[in-house]
This record gives C-alpha cells, structure tokens and sequence, in this order.
C-alpha cells in the first residue's frame, strides 16, 4: 500500500452529531489506562462523524469515524475512536500503520440534492460493509453557517504504546437537523446511540492529522 506521511492534509464536507453515550456500555472498548470522562453522572460525550474528503487532499476517500468517549490520561484530554471505516485501501493501511486506528473498509452512498430529495430532511448518507449497513444519517440543508477553527486530541493504541495526535480543523460550521439510524447488526450497535443532542455540516473543512506521540505504556496490548 501507498501512503504518505503524517501530517495528512484532508479537504472535504462532513456531517457531525454530537450524542451521550452510557460510560458502561462504552468502557469495554476503551484501554483501562484512559480515565473515562463523565459530562453527566453515567454519561459520556461522543458521536458520529462522515465525510468526503475531495481534490486537495493527500489522498481521496469517504470516511465514518465513531468517536465513543472523552478520555483522560495523565492530565491529556482527547477523544476515543472505536471504530474507523473507509473506502480507500491505502487510507486503511496509513491509519492503521501510522496512528495504530482500526480502520476498515466500506462503502459509502451520499444521495440528494437540491432538486431531488432523498427524505423528508433532504440528504442521507449510508455506510454499509459488504451486506451489512453499518449505519444511515438523515440531514438537512445547512442555512446559515460561521468559519470556526478548531484543535483537539485523539487517543489510539500501537501494540503496547498509547498514542496521542491533534488534529486542527477549519471549516464553516453551521446546526442542522440530523436523524441517525444504527441497525442492529451494525459493529457499534452496542453503543446505543440514540438520536443526536445536536447535528451539525461542515463546509470547506480543512483537517490536519498530526504525527502521533508516544504518552503512555499499557500492561497488555490493546485489541480492539
């Protein structure tokens, strides 16, 4: 497989919801050296994250990210990924070589547009792998939207190492309205995510994965 070195500069549009998840159903899937962090007592922060990345990027391709927990370890604070789909093999074998992600390949379907409506909302996104859909996310239009940069951390494992790499985003951001649908045997099912606190479309986004950094040790290595 072919890939470049970090940092990856991505460009593209992305849908974002923002959901609680139940910190019991989600510790199994997390290393027990990260500290689970509860916005509310039992509940942690996560969410669904789908986007295409087009012609400026290192590398072309569609992307579900299923981000199940905020994590603490050692005063550092950064968002956990549990699973990670693509539809590109090389960008596959770049997340899992270089930042230890447990990506996967799928196939993504992107339907509706101004003229044509796919539902009631407007646009859907499907990701399925091979019979299987892993999940489908209903969206609307976005109305009104303001530039806002953004910066945080991603926690991942490298066989006995755990990992920390930022990621600096730009987009223009704006509330749309979102209905996520998991089906049951989908691979994060188990999470229970139920309908989104809030949806939100990124236009002209710029991403910068950075080159992860060694904090931490685990006891075992972590198989996701």
């Amino acid at each position: 497989m072919v890939y470049p070195p970090a940092p990856w500069h991505l460009q593209g549009y992305a849908v974002q919801t923002l959901q609680l998840i139940d910190v019991a159903r989600v510790r199994a899937l997390v290393p027990s050296e990260l500290e689970i962090v509860s916005l509310l007592p039992g509940k942690t922060l996560g969410g669904i994250y789908i986007s295409s990345y087009g012609l400026g990027s290192v590398m072309e391709y569609n992307e579900l990210i299923v981000v199940s927990a905020i994590a603490n370890y050692a005063g550092k604070w950064g968002a956990w990924i549990s699973h990670i789909y693509v539809d590109n093999p090389n960008s596959v074998a770049g997340g899992r070589e270089i930042w230890g992600l447990p990506k996967e390949l799928a196939q993504f379907s992107w339907e509706g547009n101004d003229a044509v409506k796919a539902t009631p909302l407007g646009y859907r996104v499907t990701v399925s792998q091979a019979n299987r859909q892993l999940c489908s996310l209903n969206y609307s239009q976005q109305s009104l939207a303001l530039p806002v940069p953004f910066s945080g951390n991603i926690f991942s494992t490298e066989r006995s190492n755990l990992l920390l790499f930022r990621g600096e985003f730009q987009s223009r951001i704006g509330l749309i309205k979102g209905k996520l649908e998991v089906t049951e045997e989908s691979h994060f099912s188990s999470l229970n995510l139920g309908q989104p606190l809030l949806t939100v479309a990124c236009e002209d986004m710029r991403l910068i994965a950075g080159a992860p950094e060694v904090v931490g040790n685990r006891a075992a290595e972590f198989s996701y």
